[in-house]
């Protein structure tokens, strides 16, 4: 779809849903038109990307957890251009969005693409992440998705990882500078201790996990403009962490251990040891969560929620469209609401999509927009 054909179906959906604007709809579609015709673009006003960005939420197939669509937070840092100011938002973000623990969905939309000039954008996946260090023996310290991107920071001059939970720095780049590195500062960072209520041997395991997701190498389009920099957050659900995260072999595999915490016969698959693990898991997680006053959310409410929202979209005469095998939990699908249900799948925008500039040794991990 050419761009101004995306501009008015977008102003079009604007202006339905907020009838009350100080420009009447014909007169803004005329001022976008010209525009385009000009320079091959235009500029959302606050009004516009604010609404964009949330129903960019709304259409996420992939997320549960859009009953909240619209009390996102839009923070509008288009005029930020240099790597210093793009730093200095990014960890404005991260205050805002950490709320001392009480969490709140907040997006931050820096400049968009250009027919003359790229925007600016982080090569990290998600704000925060921790790194990975293969051994000699072939072993990984830390995050193990995260070690090619740990090596690329290396080479860039960070120094680490020493230790298996260390935070990677942000690559910013810029049409006008190299990309360039950046730490987060450590209290911005709100760090949860994974602890059990009843087995203190996997306290001993020394875990962690952070307790905002801001997921930021995920394109924004709204209107037929692309913001390749619009880092996003929701909070977690526990199963994020206590069956992906920490559990995939790919990630931490930390599911033998948490076994061996247990007292758990492992001999045999016929034990069901792994599933019993990762409940435990999960429990640790949510438990942990709770102690440090960090909000998360459970699987089963969250489907729940889910099926509220579609009902309160249906009312208003909208259909939710929902990727099955992302928003069915991995953990006890089969006994939550959301599993016996078809969804339709379909592509509606304002939406978030993977940005389809690839950098050496950066993880692809893209998914729920507001959750991972």
């Amino acid at each position: 779809m050419a761009v101004a054909d995306e501009a008015e179906e977008f102003l079009r959906q604007f202006h339905a849903e907020h009838p009350s604007q100080p420009v009447p709809l014909g007169r803004r579609l005329h001022q976008v038109r010209a525009a385009i015709d000009a320079a091959g673009t235009y500029r959302h006003t606050p009004g516009e990307l604010a609404f964009g960005a949330r129903v960019a939420w709304r259409n996420s197939r992939r997320c549960i957890g859009r009953l909240y669509w619209n009390s996102l937070r839009v923070l509008d840092r288009r005029d930020a251009t240099t790597p210093e100011e793009i730093h200095h938002h990014l960890c404005e973000h991260l205050r805002q969005a950490t709320n001392l623990g009480r969490i709140r969905p907040v997006i931050s939309v820096f400049a968009p693409d250009t027919p003359g000039r790229r925007a600016p954008r982080v090569w990290n996946d998600q704000l925060i992440r921790y790194a990975g260090l293969r051994r000699d023996d072939g072993t990984v310290l830390g995050d193990a998705a995260y070690v090619d991107f740990t090596e690329l920071v290396r080479r860039l001059g960070w120094q680490g990882p020493s230790g298996p939970f260390d935070v990677l720095p942000l690559v910013i780049d810029t049409a006008d500078d190299k990309p360039q590195l950046f730490g987060l500062p450590r209290d911005l960072i709100l760090e949860v201790p994974i602890t059990h209520p009843d087995c203190p041997r996997i306290d001993d395991l020394g875990l962690r996990w952070h307790a905002v997701p801001v997921i930021s190498n995920m394109r924004l389009r709204i209107g037929g403009i692309d913001y390749p920099l619009a880092p996003f957050n929701g909070w977690y659900m526990g199963t994020e962490i206590g069956a992906r995260n920490l559990v995939d072999e790919d990630r931490y595999n930390l599911l033998p251990s948490v076994a061996a915490c247990l007292g758990l016969d492992t001999s045999r698959e016929s034990t069901l040891w792994r599933d019993r693990a990762l409940v435990e898991l999960n429990v640790a997680v949510l438990h942990s969560f709770h102690v440090a006053g960090a909000r998360i959310s459970n699987h089963h409410t969250e489907s729940r929620n889910f099926l509220t929202h579609v009902g309160k979209e249906q009312r208003h005469g909208r259909s939710v469209p929902a990727d099955w095998s992302w928003i069915v939990p991995p953990v006890s699908g089969g006994i939550t609401p959301v599993f016996h249900r078809y969804y339709d799948d379909a592509d509606r925008r304002p939406n978030f999509y993977p940005d389809d500039r690839e950098r050496d040794g950066a993880s692809g991990q893209n998914g729920c927009p507001v959750r991972h």
